[in-house]
């Protein structure tokens, strides 16, 4: 494992730069949500995302940011990263649509993220530390699943 101070940043800046460029798609594109509904959606997967990585990298130390313990870059990461992720999936989700459109999509973003994950941890920005690439295609299919459950249950708030 590195040290934060070990880094090879020009790795580290184009994951930032990626993640700049969904927060600047997320704020482009038509918005198919409501604006409660992005701010309790956003909400969530940020406080999901930051306890999932609180317990399996801080607890168990199966994978993690940068080195091993807490840094603020791996803070911000968090920040530009899950927020932007959950609006865009589920602001294109195919809610009306047939279970094999909404099946066919899990997939796909279940694809693209296990894909910028080996992308990521290629870089000295993410490591694994006992984790596995395939534990993670396995878990992002449940992942979206609760990111839909909640907009559901936000959705079923607001009604009158």
């Amino acid at each position: 494992m590195k040290k934060v101070g070990d880094l090879n940043m020009a790795y580290v800046s184009y994951v930032f730069a990626f993640f700049l460029v969904l927060n600047l798609i997320s704020f482009l594109v038509p918005r198919k949500l409501s604006k409660i509904e992005i701010y309790a959606t956003t909400f969530f997967a940020y406080s999901y995302g930051l306890t999932t990585d609180m317990v399996l990298d801080l607890h168990y130390n199966l994978y993690g940011y940068f080195s091993y313990g807490f840094q603020w870059l791996s803070l911000l990461g968090i920040i530009m990263y899950f927020p932007s992720i959950s609006f865009l999936f589920l602001n294109f989700f195919p809610m009306e649509k047939r279970m094999r459109s909404k099946i066919a999509y899990i997939l796909v973003w279940t694809v693209f993220s296990t894909g910028v994950e080996w992308l990521i941890v290629q870089t000295d920005f993410f490591y694994y530390n006992g984790w596995k690439l395939w534990y993670s295609a396995l878990l992002y299919p449940l992942i979206f699943m609760v990111l839909i459950g909640n907009l559901k249950l936000v959705r079923k708030h607001m009604e009158p």
